[in-house]
């Protein structure tokens, strides 16, 4: 047993936590201070209760009728049970067959591309508030892994390549749902940036990038989110499996963070039974392959002390216990779907980004339209989201069709799936506007090529030249290819805009919205512009001189595999920040998306330009705004930084800092001020295992994406 004082910096006032028992390792950091120490109390006092048989029942999943997603209880302690669903993009999968329905939700990359942390907390309200509605007590949920590579077939389901804006649409995420008195699960810790191999492979990934890339999003809904839930993943890092991994669970989740949660796997991502207890996993999905049977024999035989396991289960009930779920469980009520829907609607308009529009096309008249031909496979249904475990089965669906019509009501549309080329060529030559709808869907379990399939580039050159008025809706999880950019006037990417497909993308095209989405990831041009572009970068070759084995986790499967390997040999050179250092110039730019109306950037000032590494002080910066055209429209003021580089600690061009979307009335300009806290003006140190100060000279850029940053300034940032 050990005393520890914590600061409870949220609250503002020092707090001792009581008492509280830590793993033998000595590893997890303290648990809760005042704020959570009677909900520890209580957790302890039930655990000391209970049986050995019982508490290793509840440090896993307990499948039932082919049900994954459930831990039971134990009604003679009245610890009741804890029944999980998915939750990306909406609440997905769960303990129950058939899935319920519920608000199919754009997709988290949509989301990203809002810009807008406003619009994260009410996807995150709503996740959660109908996760309760449904009787579920926590969401796996949300992904926020980086998008290393566009082919990752879950990019659609994280918030894009960059870890500053990942952190920021995360944290609020994280807010909304666990206002809800609902549990939120980040996930996947760490790194699951390719389904491909995703069971099997080794990422080789240095020190530096991994903190400077690929943690800060984790880290960020830890210590300001107080996120309640993590879940490891399936690769290994750096040799070691995720959930049995002690540098990202023992010594940095719970030693540096100070993690009061608890940490569930990945379902089969657990390898082993005392290693992954001494480590700091807490729970076992989806069954007890490793802590049932064997964990209650490692603690008879001493390898795991029973303060381990009894850790293990105050973590998880006195989360439980402060989130309302032993003494306010959910209770299944009706979801409110029309005000849902409404909120659905707005988060795909706002994240829609306009990436052409020639001759300014768009948006749309509909007075004047008295003929369309909307064309395309994505024009058949509502693109409602994804595959794998973040699907919704959608409430309500609005089709593309509907969605025009209630736009162009005197306009004659012809409707063509786009399956025969020649024929909806003939079509578009005969209408006055040729509207093309085009995707990709991406899953869980595969990655995905980023060139369109299934002939939709020859449907759109075909297109397109039959009707030089043609406009492209890209329905895509990530970025795509577009060797038919020329030859079309406008594109619109909608994302996987959810339920409200119809009406989202209707309400953009005819200027009832005006776009103000932006890029969350670079779209390159080709793929050998990608920063991972050699078999070892992606998607991995075998690991030297080993052979195919059956892998114990997934032991149901009867597969065997060849471990593979990845290496992460562009460390912190990731998305734009690779474009910038080598000068390339992609598709379409991080940060990038058009409007109907058009912004200027002026009066560049930086508050403060000598800074002193250590103090508390922000680098404040401020500058202004004007809608020079003749819409109201929305545009997303971003700020990056150029830290000083060396050969030791290289530095990308730029750097994310900052961002605020500001809604303006043509001719407005408003003031937009961001600040920057001294401490993220470091680097971390391979080296000293700590994150260093970067004297000398930053540059300040701000501008309307990555590659238009007209406003410049430098500062200069000392020891003393």
């Amino acid at each position: 047993m050990t005393f520890i004082k914590t600061v409870l910096h949220s609250a503002g006032i020092l707090a001792l936590a009581g008492s509280l028992s830590l793993c033998a390792a000595g590893q997890k950091a303290a648990a809760p201070a005042r704020a959570h120490a009677s909900a520890w109390a209580r957790a302890r006092t039930l655990v000391h209760k209970m049986t050995l048989r019982e508490k290793i029942e509840e440090l896993h999943g307990t499948p039932t009728r082919g049900h994954f997603r459930h831990i039971v209880g134990i009604p003679r302690l009245g610890i009741p049970e804890l029944r999980l669903a998915n939750g990306c993009v909406g609440v997905g999968p769960a303990d129950d067959r058939p899935q319920k329905p519920a608000t199919a939700l754009p997709a988290s990359i949509a989301l990203a591309a809002a810009w807008s942390p406003r619009l994260a907390r009410q996807y995150g309200v709503l996740m959660g508030a109908e996760a309760r509605d449904l009787n579920y007590g926590m969401l796996e949920g949300p992904d926020i892994n980086i998008a290393r590579v566009p082919q990752n077939g879950r990019t659609f389901e994280a918030y894009g390549e960059d870890p500053f804006l990942d952190a920021r649409i995360a944290v609020p995420v994280v807010e909304g749902v666990q206002s809800q008195h609902v549990i939120a699960e980040v996930k996947h810790y760490d790194a699951n940036n390719q389904e491909t191999d995703r069971f099997q492979i080794n990422e080789i990934i240095p020190l530096r990038a991994l903190h400077e890339i690929y943690l800060p999003a984790f880290k960020a809904t830890v210590e300001q989110a107080h996120v309640a839930a993590v879940m490891c993943a399936y690769p290994r890092i750096n040799g070691t499996f995720n959930c049995q991994n002690p540098y990202l669970l023992k010594d940095t989740l719970w030693g540096r963070w100070h993690f009061h949660g608890f940490v569930t796997s990945d379902f089969g991502a657990t390898h082993s039974t005392v290693r992954s207890a001494l480590n700091g996993l807490d729970v076992e999905m989806p069954n007890g392959h490793f802590f049932g049977k064997p964990l209650y024999a490692a603690v008879k035989a001493g390898k795991v002390p029973i303060s381990v396991i009894n850790h293990m289960l105050e973590a998880r009930f006195s989360t439980m216990i402060r989130f309302g779920l032993f003494n306010h469980p959910p209770v299944p009520r009706p979801i409110p779907v029309r005000r849902d829907a409404a909120i659905a609607l707005h988060i795909a308009e706002q994240g829609m980004v306009l990436l052409k529009n020639s001759g300014d096309i768009l948006p749309l008249q509909g007075s004047q339209i008295h003929s369309l031909a909307l064309i395309g496979p994505y024009a058949v249904r509502a693109m409602t989201g994804g595959g794998g475990s973040s699907h919704v089965v959608p409430i309500i669906t609005v089709k593309p069709l509907a969605g025009l019509r209630a736009l162009a009501p005197h306009a004659h549309i012809v409707f063509n799936n786009g399956s025969n080329p020649a024929q909806a060529a003939r079509i578009a030559r005969a209408a006055q506007i040729a509207i093309v709808m085009v995707g990709d869907h991406e899953t869980e379990g595969h990655d995905h090529p980023i060139s369109l399939i299934d002939g939709q580039n020859a449907l759109i050159r075909a297109v397109a030249a039959a009707n030089p008025r043609t406009i492209v809706v890209m329905k895509s999880g990530s970025a795509i290819l577009m060797p038919w950019l020329q030859q079309v006037p406008a594109v619109l990417e909608a994302w996987y805009p959810g339920e409200e497909d119809g009406a989202a993308v209707a309400a953009v095209l005819f200027g009832k919205v005006n776009p103000s989405g932006k890029l969350p990831l670079t779209f390159p041009r080709t793929l050998a512009q990608l920063p991972a572009h050699t078999p070892a970068q992606y998607p991995g070759v075998p690991v030297p001189g080993a052979h195919s084995a059956r892998l114990p986790f997934f032991h149901y499967l009867h597969q065997r595999m060849v471990p593979m390997q990845v290496h992460y040999s562009e460390g912190v050179f990731v998305g734009y920040r690779y474009y910038d250092a080598r000068h390339e110039k992609p598709l379409f730019p991080f940060g990038f998306g058009l409007s109907y109306t058009a912004f200027a950037f002026h009066h560049l000032h930086v508050a403060r330009s000598i800074l002193t590494a250590g103090s508390a002080k922000t680098l404040r910066v401020s500058f202004d705004v004007t809608n020079t055209g003749h819409r109201a429209g929305a545009e997303v003021a971003q700020l990056y930084l150029g830290y000083p580089s060396s050969a030791q600690l290289p530095e990308p061009p730029r750097q994310l800092r900052g961002f605020k979307k500001v809604f303006l009335a043509p001719g407005q300009t408003r003031r937009v001020t961001l600040s920057v806290p001294v401490r993220l003006l470091r680097a971390w140190n391979p080296a000293s295992h700590s994150w260093q100060p970067l004297y000398g000279y930053y540059r300040v850029l701000a501008g309307g994406s990555s590659a238009h940053l007209p406003l410049r300034a430098t500062v200069w940032l000392r020891k003393k």
